[in-house]
């Protein structure tokens, strides 16, 4: 009777271990898995050459765990000693454009497309309303330039390596003709923290004055009420096949943005151009990308991307989770008539929404927006930021770090998602979806049109920097570029159900 005992107690502990290896995976990754990927699966488990490695995987979840070990983010580099890395002279700012040194010169021949390209300015406000971001105080991961980022990648086909020309920001979208998986891969092993993964000479320039007092404080609004319900418009929810629709009577309310400040807002003042001009405040030599996309009856989403060369995951127990190289985050502003009306923040696989009003604003009215240490996860607030694990086991942490901004160095591009639909990628009839703005009519654009990824795959298991334990990989697979970060949104979020704050609520989750 002893032993059945023992045997029932053994038998229930085994079958709860089970329970937890199959519901935690699905818990933090709730996305479902078609046949192909759990084929994928298999064979990343198979990489493993130990027997009991690829057991314990299968069926408890712990992979490669005797690969575990500490991944600091630093491994106490001096970067200011190295002067090959230090290539600023007598720390002078470097401005010039980050694609000159790509531009092949003119031939004097232009093809159709190029003729009938009318090249549009961007609208003063959005320059206006350009975000401040503030990055993590101790940051080991700054913002990275596209341009350099491509001289230490290799591309992968299927996780075997592309021999071809080198390749540019000028001609990436014809890795797009590859058949397969395709990755940048780095030349370098991440783990020995080359200087470029870092990007310390692209920390931004100090402000001499604190753009931060002096603004207004967030609006202080419930946030449980129905946009219908306290708009008078649905911004909200529209692109150009759904136009706005009006919810209220504009004479109850009078006009909110009347035809006067409409025209000053949508006038360009070249004195106030902040594209490329040498302003030391905030000043980081790596370009943000803005992304102007026309929604349709004025409205229009102001779409600022910022990229990293490398991801610093977060720890549990002392376990790093969720690294990889290569690494976007975006912040959007719609406008409508020229006046911001909502905002998303990217976090992670989702973000969040808000009105305009709900955030912090500097004295001069623009948004004050945070970056989360290593993740560069975007928050409206300073602060410790919890997400997928109880009792902040996993959390993204922000401060008033360095302050950037990213309206004095930036590509800037419009972008037409409606030229993208029935339409075959080999035309060259078609009108390009993308066009460099005015202020920088040399910037590529065939780098946007790049479908494989910014990083490198997932390694294999049989690699000794690899683990996963529940579901969560130590590396996962480097990004895919702004293109398909959902630009043709009708509503705020990517996804179909948004819910937008109209106050910020630190404890308010990226899944919300």
């Amino acid at each position: 009777m002893y032993w059945v005992r023992r045997s029932a107690i053994v038998l229930a502990v085994l079958l709860c271990l089970s329970f937890i290896a199959w519901s935690v995976p699905r818990i933090l990754d709730p996305t479902s898995k078609d046949a192909e990927k759990r084929a994928k699966d298999q064979r990343w488990v198979a990489s493993s050459p130990y027997f009991l490695d690829r057991q314990l995987c299968r069926w408890i979840s712990l992979c490669g765990i005797h690969h575990l070990r500490k991944d600091p983010a630093s491994h106490g580099y001096d970067w200011e000693d190295d002067e090959d890395y230090n290539d600023d002279l007598s720390g002078e700012l470097r401005r010039t454009r980050a694609w000159d040194e790509d531009v092949a010169a003119p031939s004097g021949k232009r093809n159709v497309l190029q003729r009938r390209r009318v090249l549009k300015e961007v609208p003063d406000y959005v320059y206006r309303y350009a975000p401040l971001v503030h990055l993590y105080s101790g940051e080991e991961f700054w913002p990275s330039d596209i341009r350099e980022h491509l001289e230490h990648m290799t591309v992968y086909q299927d996780s075997t390596v592309h021999n071809s020309t080198d390749w540019s920001l000028h001609n990436l979208g014809q890795l797009n003709k590859l058949n397969g998986m395709v990755t940048l891969h780095s030349n370098d092993d991440v783990e020995s923290r080359p200087p470029w993964l870092h990007s310390h000479n692209n920390i931004p320039e100090p402000f001499e004055d604190d753009p931060d007092t002096g603004g207004s404080p967030p609006a202080r609004r419930p946030n449980n009420e129905d946009l219908s319900n306290r708009e008078h418009s649905t911004w909200y929810d529209t692109n150009k096949d759904h136009p706005v629709h009006r919810l209220s009577d504009p004479r109850k309310y009078g006009s909110s943005f009347d035809r006067s400040r409409r025209n000053r807002y949508l006038t360009k003042n070249p004195l106030e151009e902040r594209g490329h001009k040498p302003d030391s405040d905030g000043y980081s030599r790596a370009p943000a990308v803005l992304v102007l996309v026309d929604k349709g009856e004025g409205v229009v989403d102001a779409f600022w991307f910022f990229f990293y060369s490398y991801n610093l995951g977060q720890t549990v127990f002392g376990m790093r989770f969720g690294n990889h190289v290569g690494d976007w985050e975006h912040f959007m502003i719609r406008f409508q008539d020229g006046k911001p009306r909502g905002v998303f923040l990217s976090e992670h696989e989702a973000g969040q929404s808000y009105v305009w009003d709900a955030l912090e604003k500097s004295s001069t009215g623009r948004p004050i927006i945070y970056s989360a240490v290593g993740s560069h996860a975007m928050y409206p607030q300073a602060g410790d930021h919890p997400y997928v694990l109880p009792f902040k086991m996993l959390k993204d942490v922000t401060d008033k770090g360095p302050l950037w901004d990213p309206g004095l160095n930036n590509y800037a591009y419009h972008y037409d998602y409606t030229l993208e639909k029935d339409v075959e990628e080999s035309s060259t009839r078609r009108s390009p979806s993308l066009v460099a703005a005015a202020n920088n009519p040399q910037a590529p654009t065939s780098w946007f049109h790049y479908t494989g990824r910014w990083g490198d795959e997932v390694y294999a298991l049989s690699d000794l920097r690899q683990w996963r334990l529940f579901g969560q990989y130590h590396y996962t697979t480097g990004p895919t570029g702004p293109k398909f970060k959902s630009l043709d949104r009708k509503q705020l979020c990517k996804k179909e159900k948004c819910l937008v704050g109209y106050e910020l609520d630190p404890k308010r989750s990226w899944r919300d």
